[in-house]
């Protein structure tokens, strides 16, 4: 009887223990998937992980529960999953069953999906949190909102420039790739990023039409009008999921925007459109892991701050159009 969970595991706690041993009480295996340095880096930002791969994978086969520990590439252990088809697949208690990678693969055949209660109080990322923020001097409280605000946004472009040129191509590449097959983009946002969205779409729409036609890019909503007309049978939490069914092809790409990378329509969204067969492009901040790790490709701004992270995406998406251009030039001459 096959058990398998994932994560990166990498400052081990209490918790990844508790987690662990109630896993393998599920079955006689327990198999345990760790992302590659690379994806780490991809969710969690370019500091992490503190401890690469191959000592990640030393620590967590000294544990009593784990039987095997196989390293995976790609930002989701989807296609590990497929291949290993565990009787049991397992995620902490911050998945929600219907968000877990796998999930609908592994109940196909029978198995069963579980999200597993937390232990309270134990987190990775706000231990390595704490570890700096001892390291790190007060900051001065004597500048300007205007200074403090400014600063901040130097900071996270110059961060973006330093570490998330090559995500903003493979990025552009997928988005590229979806309109060579004839498909089309979708983009979702919640919020302030729903104006994000908006804009996104504007420009790959009415950026191009100048002797070309205008590129796929519908805006999903989240308007009155949209909300009311669904009110008596969907919930908040299901409109973009039910636009994405409703609109969304095999093929096709789904842009999803995010700043804390928690919200549940969103996840919602992203985990339908895979379902269909869709590509996935995760947009959020430095929070917002659960977006990135079931995303294709992600771009995670380095900032916690709503308005840096909204005014980031926004210059990406800038870029992004700038590749596209550089592309239907060359289509154009060839």
């Amino acid at each position: 009887m096959i058990v398998f969970t994932n994560g990166c595991f990498d400052i081990l706690h209490a918790g990844h223990i508790d987690l662990l041993e109630r896993a393998k009480a599920y079955g006689t295996k327990l198999i345990v998937g760790i992302n590659g340095d690379e994806s780490v880096r991809a969710i969690k930002g370019t500091d992490r992980p503190i401890n690469d791969q191959e000592s990640r994978k030393a620590v967590l086969l000294a544990l009593e529960p784990v039987d095997e520990v196989i390293i995976f590439d790609e930002l989701t252990p989807e296609n590990l999953i497929k291949n290993i088809k565990p009787d049991v697949l397992v995620k902490g208690g911050d998945w929600k069953v219907k968000e877990i990678i796998g999930g609908d693969f592994v109940s196909g055949y029978g198995g069963k999906v579980l999200s597993l209660p937390l232990k309270d109080g134990y987190s990775t990322t706000n231990i390595v949190h704490k570890i700096r923020e001892n390291k790190q001097p007060a900051e001065r409280n004597s500048d300007s909102v205007i200074g403090v605000s400014l600063k901040q946004h130097v900071d996270v472009f110059c961060a973006i420039l330093d570490s998330n040129t090559a995500s903003i191509e493979s990025c552009s590449d997928l988005i590229i790739e979806t309109l060579k097959a004839g498909k089309k983009v979708l983009l979702c946002g919640n919020g302030g990023s729903a104006a994000d969205a908006q804009h996104i779409a504007a420009e790959f729409v009415g950026r191009y039409e100048n002797e070309r036609r205008a590129l796929p890019a519908i805006a999903l909503t989240t308007d009155t009008s949209a909300l009311t007309a669904l009110a008596n049978d969907y919930d908040f939490e299901n409109i973009f999921s039910r636009q994405v069914d409703a609109l969304a092809v095999e093929g096709d790409c789904l842009i999803a925007i995010s700043t804390s990378g928690n919200s549940p329509n969103i996840i919602s969204a992203v985990m339908a459109a895979r379902k269909l067969g869709c590509k996935v492009i995760g947009m959020t901040g430095a929070k917002g892991k659960k977006l990135t790790s079931i995303s294709d490709a992600c771009i995670m701004v380095p900032s916690d701050r709503t308005a840096r992270i909204q005014e980031a995406h926004i210059t990406i998406a800038h870029i992004w159009c700038e590749l596209i251009e550089n592309w239907l030039n060359a289509e154009t001459f060839e």
